[in-house]
């Protein structure tokens, strides 16, 4: 589109953004509650809150408090929760087995809070690292994380999750070929409405450190995750990879991190308009939130800024620990 326009003083772009009314007028992109999902961490115990450093305000909850903090969703209007779980030590092992034990922790709050809260949908992660005492995201064997041979846990753990009530699954291993296994298998078990919004375009960030550390991977993991995440120089490599996801049966798509990667977000979205979310992940929750605990920028106002640059960007959603403080403000107009 190549807007057509007369010249000043005919033309002054300061006409439209005059008062508050006119601005609303003519404002290109909004957020609304509908566009958030809330990723929360869960833990073993019972009426556990516990504090992550280095993500302040963020908790770690045992299910019972799981449970609280998605009816509180709810209420707020928010549409999805999300699931990660922060693994007793020495339930992780070498070969993942409790990743798709059927009574783990993510599966005991998806149950939960299908019971309390059953229009509430709730979203998982599908990965080996919460499990793996290696940290990775796969099955790992002389140093070599492996592809074909994570694929079947990652299956085993899909269908663990469908079966607890997950309404949508979220891989986010970046192992090749793992959507098409996972759709094949939750077709063939019966689960034809579980839904998959696939980490596609996943990236070899630095802004993950955080999360890490909520989920206890930190001191875990060995090596890094170059060998199966992306370069964050490539951009065209994105496209093919949701290209390939897509194909492979993925409903909706995801860009990770969020803010860094702007420019694919958008380059997804003109590329195939399909469900586009993106994670504002720890790191860039963290640097806003400690800014703003600093008096040093606006929080309130940081935060809103942060995710309309989302959905200018293309995004149809996005993951973000601000979702709860986000609903409020939204509410209260």
């Amino acid at each position: 589109m190549r807007p057509i326009q007369a010249s000043f003083p005919a033309a002054r772009f300061r006409r439209t953004r005059r008062t508050d009314a006119l601005r609303r007028l003519t404002q290109e992109y909004s957020l609304t509650v509908d566009d958030l999902i809330w990723p929360v961490f869960v833990r073993d115990g019972v009426n556990v809150e516990e504090p992550i450093h280095s993500m302040p305000g963020v908790l770690r909850r045992s299910v019972d408090n799981v449970v609280k903090a998605a009816e509180q969703a709810a209420a707020l209007g928010i549409p999805a929760i999300c699931l990660f779980p922060y693994t007793d030590p020495s339930l992780k092992t070498e070969a993942c087995e409790e990743a798709w034990n059927p009574d783990n922790l993510a599966n005991r709050a998806i149950r939960a809070i299908k019971a309390a809260v059953p229009d509430i949908a709730v979203m998982t992660d599908v990965a080996l690292d919460p499990y793996n005492s290696n940290g990775h995201d796969g099955l790992v064997r002389n140093g070599i994380i492996l592809n074909d041979e994570t694929l079947e846990a990652l299956v085993r753990m899909a269908l663990v999750q469908a079966d607890a009530g997950a309404d949508i699954l979220g891989p986010s291993d970046m192992m090749d070929g793992r959507i098409g296994a996972m759709r094949d298998a939750l077709e063939a078990a019966g689960h034809k409405d579980v839904a998959i919004l696939s980490y596609s375009a996943k990236y070899a960030s630095a802004f993950y450190g955080p999360f890490r550390d909520a989920v206890g991977a930190s001191g875990a993991l060995k090596g890094d995750k170059k060998t199966y995440q992306m370069n964050p120089a490539n951009s065209d490599e994105a496209l093919r990879l949701i290209e390939r996801d897509l194909r492979e049966g993925a409903d909706m798509v995801m860009v990770k991190p969020g803010m860094p990667y702007l420019d694919i977000c958008r380059r997804v979205k003109d590329a195939f308009g399909v469900p586009t979310y993106a994670y504002q992940v720890s790191g860039e929750y963290s640097m806003i939130k400690g800014a703003a605990d600093r008096g040093w920028i606006d929080g309130d106002k940081a935060m809103l800024e942060s995710l309309m640059c989302f959905k200018r960007a293309g995004c149809d959603g996005i993951l973000t620990y601000f979702a709860p403080a986000v609903a409020k403000l939204l509410q209260d107009g």
